[in-house]
């Protein structure tokens, strides 16, 4: 597989622009700041970029390791309990 290796979905970025080859995502990761390409999200989308783009490895792999470098700040919320409640109580079949 080389740097033209397409995504499976394109990575759309804030502005419209979008990540469509290995070589693209690898480029945005070249283009951000020396302090992000050292946090230790930066250094996983870079290794697995090269490793998809040069050792044949699954696109999937690198698009997990850019899309974690880009969400780095997003936390999701959790419901505590598990799952929502049911407030009513269930019909029984002699009660209708």
């Amino acid at each position: 597989m080389a740097w033209s290796a397409a995504f499976e979905t394109p990575i759309v970025l804030e502005g419209g622009r979008e990540l469509v080859t290995l070589l693209d995502a690898g480029d945005y990761i070249a283009a951000l700041s020396p302090a992000m390409q050292r946090r230790p999200e930066g250094q996983d989308a870079t290794e697995a970029l090269l490793l998809v783009a040069e050792r044949n490895g699954p696109t999937m792999l690198a698009r997990i390791g850019v899309m974690r470098a880009l969400n780095r700040h997003f936390v999701p919320e959790l419901n505590p309990k598990g799952k929502e409640p049911h407030w009513g109580r269930r019909k029984l079949k002699r009660d209708q």
